[in-house]
């Protein structure tokens, strides 16, 4: 019995994990990525909420690529309310082999426990500048759009939020993540005549 019960959990996680590295439905990634070129600091402009992130502001994420190959990945984000920064490092993978040209397909595994991998999707990537890029997780309940300054220009934003929109994300609850703290936000008046 104790076999066949260690069977039934380790086939379990195997399903559990092996869904944490999948693509959404519909979603194609995108095929040509080059890493040296991904590598350096982006900006987080928008994400649908998830526990660990939170709350949180100023949100960025580098990367840089370790000894082995694999690509050291640190997101870190300011809390306001609790006046203090969170910062997370993980690891970074390409899950396929590279391609002819030594590019790689958008798809990466991306762990910050331990053994446990979850799936970065690329979906959308500015090309061949590497200015601002879409990325999903293993379904539909994970979004981000980052880019390479702390603002986008409201056009690509809004080409970005129509595209995961079409491909069935929910965009309305998109958080716009403040990169700015010290903005000063005005009430609109009356315009001068």
């Amino acid at each position: 019995m104790p076999n066949l019960l260690n069977t039934s959990y380790l086939g379990a996680m195997l399903v559990l994990l092996s869904s944490c590295m999948g693509v959404p439905d519909n979603v194609k990634v995108v095929q040509s990525v080059d890493a040296n070129q991904y590598l350096g600091s982006w900006y987080e402009i928008a994400r649908l909420d998830h526990s660990f992130e939170r709350g949180l502001e100023q949100v960025t994420a580098s990367y840089s690529k370790n000894a082995d190959g694999s690509i050291k990945v640190i997101n870190r984000g300011y809390h306001p309310e609790k006046k203090e920064w969170k910062e997370a490092e993980g690891k970074a993978y390409f899950v396929d082999a590279p391609n002819a040209d030594g590019t790689y397909v958008g798809k990466l595994k991306v762990s910050f426990f331990g053994p446990f991998y979850g799936a970065y999707n690329i979906m959308a990537l500015d090309k061949p500048y590497y200015n601002y890029v879409m990325i999903c997780g293993p379904d539909k309940s994970y979004l981000w759009i980052l880019s390479r300054t702390p603002q986008l220009s409201y056009p690509i934003k809004q080409e970005l939020m129509s595209q995961a929109k079409a491909l069935g994300f929910e965009t309305n609850n998109l958080i716009h993540v403040n990169q700015v703290p010290d903005a000063r936000t005005f009430k609109a008046g009356p315009h001068v005549q």
